[in-house]
């Protein structure tokens, strides 16, 4: 027969049942902060999304952030103007000339903005956007009209003679069904000038044409970076125009520059986590203060005012913002600024071979001696055999056919450009070049080359050629 238990083992289980009842009850708080931490993680995530949107749409769609610096003036003529369009029923026509990236397209977009806050203009406005690029002439600008006013089954198969008949046609759509007068229309013609070219300027002639009769309110905004654009208007055209030109100059400050800095990157008071955008807010105002940025934005500011160039930079900084990495630091900007100005010339350089940069050095030499004039092969060629036999080692001594592959390929990169069409008679020798890297991007590219030989260097950096 079995023995029976022993008393201490009969108590076991009731001791063995304590301990695991512990883990059970450690685990729980340790569950609960892991959900925590999952919640924490896909809200910190969603902020994240929601700021890098807020951003792209405010640098790539040209969406101006809070006050328009510099340009209030401009800002209101160009509201008012199509204040009376849009309430009271005049037609216009005006031009917002400026250099590219001045902010001519995010002034217009502030005004159509405020404009569209207005219950009666949001309603009541049609909006037709064309640009010179993709509108290359009449009849594809005809049908991107009838295509943005939604009248493609009022057009449907109907002949035509003339742009004038279609256009005509057209506005007069816009007044039949329930509408008891016709709806303001505003066309905006951006790279203005390119439609300067169409077939005897009749698109323009004809928006003109009808921005001056009171038939249809019809307001035209043309958009151009032409100083001279009036002089390139044919007569008829000009005498339709009402003469109405806004000029855009850039002429703020940078302090004024720092302000636009700083509201380009903060989130607006709308943004769904208040603690995060408040935190964010702060983090852009340290940076504005911080010397390493400041230094930056003001190495933007003297080489150029551009708002677009602004844009660029703050548009790689903010692609650093990560779940890990949720607030803007200055090493972000200063990693933006080295991308931002890095020479694409100056990265060609740095993947040729060693007698490729020798020729580049050699056509260096010569622009010094020469005072920039122009070369052909041969020089470069005598340029180099120079240096082979004064500083450089056997081991550069390649052969002429060798050292004509190496310069085409330097044709073929653009680094070298020649003066005239080449012609079929005309020796590749002796066909003038000019070389299109300055003195600064070479010595550049050098430091950074991997591997270049001191002799090849020092022949680089000696003010004289190897006489």
């Amino acid at each position: 027969m079995r023995p029976p238990p022993r008393p201490s083992s009969a108590r076991a289980p009731a001791s063995l049942r304590e301990p695991r009842m512990q883990p059970v009850r450690r685990m729980k708080p340790s569950a609960m902060s892991k959900r925590k931490l999952r919640e924490s993680s896909a809200e910190s995530a969603e902020c994240i999304s929601q700021v890098q949107k807020i951003l792209r749409e405010r640098f790539c769609h040209h969406c101006a952030a809070g006050k328009l610096f510099g340009m209030e003036q401009q800002y209101r003529h160009l509201l008012e103007l199509l204040r009376r369009t849009t309430v009271h029923g005049e037609s216009n026509s005006a031009l917002v000339i400026g250099p590219r990236g001045s902010g001519k397209s995010a002034l217009l977009n502030h005004v159509l903005k405020d404009l569209r806050e207005v219950e009666q203009v949001r309603e009541n406005l049609l909006e037709v956007h064309l640009n010179g690029l993709l509108q290359t002439n009449d009849n594809v600008a005809l049908k991107e009209i009838t295509r943005q006013l939604q009248l493609e089954n009022v057009v449907g198969d109907k002949v035509f003679g003339s742009f004038a008949e279609n256009l005509a046609f057209l506005l007069e759509a816009l007044r039949k069904g329930d509408r008891t007068s016709s709806c303001p229309v505003l066309f905006v013609l951006d790279e203005f000038d390119l439609f300067v070219h169409h077939k005897n300027q009749s698109l323009l002639y004809n928006l003109f044409d009808i921005s001056q009769s009171a038939q249809t309110p019809v307001t035209v905004i043309g958009l151009t970076c032409r100083q001279d654009i009036l002089e390139l208007l044919e007569k008829r055209v000009k005498s339709r125009f009402s003469h109405r030109q806004i000029y855009l100059m850039n002429s703020f400050d940078f302090k004024q520059y720092m302000k636009i800095f700083k509201k380009q990157l903060s989130l607006p008071a709308e943004f769904p986590d208040e603690s995060f955008a408040q935190k964010w807010n702060n983090n852009v105002q340290h940076l504005s203060e911080d010397k390493a940025v400041q230094g930056v934005l003001q190495r933007l500011f003297q080489h150029t005012k551009d708002l677009r160039s602004l844009h660029s930079l703050l548009m790689l900084a903010s692609s650093a913002v990560t779940v890990h990495h949720p607030l803007l630091t200055a090493a972000d900007l200063q990693e933006a600024s080295r991308q931002h100005s890095t020479d694409s010339k100056a990265n060609i350089v740095h993947g040729l071979s060693v007698l490729e940069i020798c020729l580049i050095i050699a056509m260096k030499h010569l622009n010094e001696v020469y005072d920039g004039e122009p070369f052909n092969f041969q020089m470069v060629y005598n340029e180099f055999q120079k240096f082979i036999q004064r500083k450089a080692h056997s081991m550069y001594n390649f052969e002429k056919p060798v050292v004509m592959k190496a310069f085409e390929h330097l044709l073929q990169l653009e680094l070298v450009q020649p003066l005239e069409r080449p012609s079929a008679r005309a020796q590749r020798e002796f066909l003038l070049l000019r070389l299109l890297l300055d003195s600064s991007q070479i010595m550049d590219a050098l430091q950074v080359y991997p591997n270049c030989p001191t002799d090849v260097k020092q022949w680089a950096t000696s003010s004289l050629s190897w006489l």
